[in-house]
């Protein structure tokens, strides 16, 4: 039985389990003993251990399963979603930035404008995806396209999974703040409905420059945050080995931001991740667009742009109340 060969921290007990089946399972048909009791027995240990890890995960355990190197990026999700993808490239300034992608598609017989964060598989591609950080070409390339959808009256869907925009030299250079700031602006007061949904990681302000949207959706098992909490324990504790008491303070997972509004839809995965199943990650994740997009199809321009105000002037509001 196969394996998943890469294993969270706290995944170890279900997989000596599993181990333990496969071993029990072998012997079963090494020696032609019906051994069908004990394997269900096992199988059921299971299926309760797998329960109680993933139902009861902490924080920057999500954070660990949000950056899974076999979860599903923007462009499976993408490839299960839409038809007829067609990339388009470059932000006519400077280059084409290989870690933010975009392009036209059709989702469920709807044109749409695609802008996504990828992240590579191996080496050689995260070389080229810059471990999914986009310079300012990258964020400039993306306002292009969505002035792009605005002209020709396009929804936006938006798919975001970065750790954050890239923070080197030349990017500082090129002005990445500013880019940023630009689109943060530009997509306030975007013409079109725009869906955005957090697929892995929401990393500071490389998230947001695609996350000014309509409705913000993200995975039960993503993250989205002002700060890394490695970054965030660097600062506060001066080491980063306090990230997972970082994560805890951060509120940075998909339940936390539900409850503060930062975000509108908490999707399910999987039981385990939705690198567990991408197929049903992906059903998930179109049912919730199609639900979110047919309401924003049917309100006005104005309706839309003053709806939007009001969401992103709500966001911080708070109140204080007296200790006795």
């Amino acid at each position: 039985m196969d394996r998943p060969a890469y294993l969270l921290e706290f995944e170890k007990p279900l997989r000596e389990l599993e181990k333990q089946l496969d071993a029990l399972h072998q012997q079963s048909l090494e020696n032609n003993i019906d051994m069908s009791a004990e394997l269900a027995a096992i199988e059921q240990k299971i299926e309760v251990t797998k329960r109680e890890i993933y139902s009861n995960l902490t924080p920057w355990q999500r954070v660990q399963v949000a950056r899974h190197p076999k979860r599903p990026y923007a462009l499976d999700y993408v490839a299960a979603l839409c038809t007829d993808f067609q990339e388009l490239h470059g932000d006519r300034q400077f280059k084409d930035d290989q870690a933010l992608i975009g392009g036209t598609a059709f989702f469920d017989g709807r044109a749409v404008m695609i802008i996504a964060q990828q992240k590579g598989r191996d080496t050689k591609e995260n070389i080229l995806r810059n471990f999914g950080m986009p310079q300012p070409e990258g964020y400039r390339k993306a306002l292009r396209l969505m002035k792009l959808a605005e002209k020709f009256g396009l929804p936006v869907l938006t798919f975001i999974d970065t750790p954050g925009a890239f923070p080197g030299v030349e990017s500082e250079a090129r002005h990445v703040s500013e880019a940023i700031a630009v689109n943060l602006r530009e997509m306030a007061m975007l013409k079109v409905p725009s869906l955005a949904v957090i697929v892995g990681e929401g990393g500071s302000g490389g998230a947001l420059g695609i996350g000014v949207t309509d409705r913000v959706l993200i995975f039960e098992n993503s993250y989205y945050s002002v700060i890394s909490p490695e970054g965030c324990a660097a600062i506060l504790w001066k080491d980063r080995a306090h990230a997972a008491k970082a994560a805890e303070a951060l509120k940075l997972n998909a339940a936390n931001l539900k409850e503060l509004g930062v975000v509108d839809e908490v999707i399910a995965e999987p039981l385990g991740g939705a690198h567990n199943d991408p197929a049903a990650a992906a059903a998930a994740l179109k049912a919730a667009f199609t639900r979110h997009l047919d309401e924003l199809l049917e309100k006005s321009e104005e309706d839309l742009l003053d709806d939007r105000y009001e969401r992103y002037r709500e966001l911080g509001q708070y109140r204080e109340v007296a200790v006795k």
